[in-house]
């Protein structure tokens, strides 16, 4: 059966005046409006939907993708509040999200970005959101191995560092003393596992953790730019902007790959930049 505030695979019935009709199972007919129709579809084909309520709370599909689907989190930003109802938020579909005043952690204001959650309200049946974000974080023990590449919400500063969404199931904490270049609250991006806590939470790092799972990997990443260009810029003085820009890993792991490959006579230093030693072997093994 397809499920509502998700994305489904469904097939097209027949044409109507208003668009297509899509088969839903047990949910019966469901229609796709006309100016979400992709060029050339017929009865017979799938096409990958979205379905969610109109603003008339019938249920009907779109070929727009949403920033988050139900059961995710997301950055969103307040479009219109309204006194005595909530906010409307923009998730990337026609109709806005609405956050209840009974789902704001404080009164919200247009103009401002949010991390929230999304889910269907049992009592209304409505896709809703809420910024009270803790009471859907943590709830199940977290299974992870110690290195174990995640993908993280980053939702705001502590004194230790950063509070992040870990997978939108469990929180983590990347710790500011190991941070090169410190992350945006609402940004989205790869960290790995250090450890997983008694109490359920996670230490968090933005580089594969150990010197012998990070610097192999990154000496032959730059060693392929070096082949492939003779020389770089960048050296152990640039930046940790620059370095996690260019190679996505902070400035202690650029320098240690670099000592890696200088210690081999790979490379050698031209301040500023690094240049490949002609003779070099190629590749490394």
């Amino acid at each position: 059966m397809p499920s509502i505030g998700q994305r489904n695979n469904l097939c097209v019935l027949r044409e109507v005046s208003s668009g297509l009709i899509l088969n839903g199972g047990e949910m019966g007919d469901i229609l796709l409006p006309g100016r979400y129709i992709p060029s050339g579809t017929v009865p017979g084909d799938y096409l990958d939907v979205f379905l969610y309520f109109d603003s008339e709370d019938r249920l009907i599909a779109t070929t727009e993708t949403p920033h988050a689907v139900v059961g995710e989190f997301a950055f969103l930003e307040v479009i219109q509040t309204i006194p005595g109802m909530g906010a409307f938020l923009n998730w990337g579909l026609s109709k806005d999200l609405l956050l209840p005043i009974r789902e704001q952690a404080r009164i919200v204001r247009k103009g401002e970005w949010l991390v929230v959650y999304i889910y269907l309200d049992s009592k209304s049946g409505r896709i809703v959101a809420s910024s009270r974000i803790s009471r859907h974080v943590g709830h199940i023990q977290p299974v992870y191995e110690k290195g174990q590449s995640v993908q993280i919400l980053v939702t705001g500063q502590t004194p230790l560092g950063y509070k992040a969404i870990v997978e939108h199931t469990h929180w983590g904490l990347l710790y500011e003393a190991e941070l090169s270049v410190p992350p945006k609250v609402g940004e989205r991006r790869e960290a790995f596992v250090k450890t997983v806590r008694p109490d359920g939470k996670l230490d968090l790092g933005l580089d594969p953790a150990g010197y012998l799972q990070r610097v192999p990997s990154l000496t032959q990443t730059i060693l392929d730019k070096l082949q492939a260009t003779g020389r770089m810029e960048l050296d152990d003085q640039s930046s940790p902007e620059v370095i996690r820009e260019i190679f996505n890993t902070s400035k202690k792991a650029f320098k240690q790959a670099l000592g890696a490959l200088y210690r081999e006579q790979r490379i050698r230093f031209t301040h500023p930049g690094v240049e490949l030693i002609k003779d070099a072997p190629r590749t490394r093994r």
